[in-house]
């Protein structure tokens, strides 16, 4: 147990899907894993276990933000023992390559947030994905023919700020397809604990056309992005 999780050792799979949102999670839980149990329920950042095709997998909510994830995923590396990690959310295409129901395999990425500077100081860290995970995902998208890119992320500590034409024009020009907010810390700390980590994310409105997904579309998007991640972290 630590003070964000009432998990015994040995409650999580060496591989965790990692939502953002509990209810997500929870959903996940229920509608795809077989015999799921919650085993955290600490400050509502539900966690369940159960099996996927007959391997055991666990799924835990994140939170929103580096902070928040980085607590999480500390502890489910150091203290519970993952293996693979694999961040199943949303995000907010930079680029009119991507549009909304697309899914982003986020190849590396960068950041606009101060907390591991100081842990690399005087350098500037660049996390990248598993690329086994990354290759077995982008086989997997063309295989069953949905619209996926293999590009940059940026994990962005700033929700509201601006114009983000403006905001992620430098980020935008680089190659940059997408941002969020989680996955610079996965693939952080998946480096330093030595496991694999993958981000897949459903694009979810597109900040350069104004495009929104639409509920219906959203739900039947994210099936996708889910079964992509669970067939892949467990082969």
């Amino acid at each position: 147990m630590t003070p964000h999780n009432e998990a015994e050792k040995g409650d999580y799979a060496e591989v965790i899907l990692l939502p953002g949102d509990p209810l997500r999670a929870k959903w996940i839980a229920e509608n795809f894993l077989e015999g799921p149990r919650q085993v955290n329920g600490v400050r509502n950042c539900l966690g369940f276990t159960g099996k996927w095709q007959g391997v055991p997998v666990s799924v835990q909510a994140t939170g929103m933000g580096q902070p928040s994830t980085g607590i999480y995923v500390h502890e489910l590396l150091d203290v519970y023992g993952a293996k693979t990690l694999i961040r199943v959310g949303t995000c907010g295409g930079l680029s009119t390559r991507v549009k909304v129901r697309d899914i982003v395999l986020g190849a590396a990425v960068s950041t606009d947030s101060a907390m591991y500077k100081p842990t690399f100081a005087p350098f500037t860290y660049a996390p990248f994905a598993d690329f086994e995970l990354l290759r077995a995902a982008d086989e997997y998208a063309t295989g069953q023919m949905l619209e996926s890119h293999v590009g940059g992320l940026l994990s962005s500590d700033m929700f509201y700020g601006g114009d983000p034409k403006k905001v992620f024009e430098t980020v935008a020009a680089h190659n940059v397809l997408a941002v969020e907010m989680e996955a610079y810390t996965i693939y952080t700390l998946a480096a330093r604990f030595k496991a694999r980590a993958l981000a897949i994310c459903t694009v979810s409105d597109c900040l350069v056309t104004g495009e929104e997904i639409t509920p219906e579309d959203r739900q039947s998007t994210l099936d996708s992005m889910v079964e992509m991640a669970l067939t892949v972290g467990t082969r």
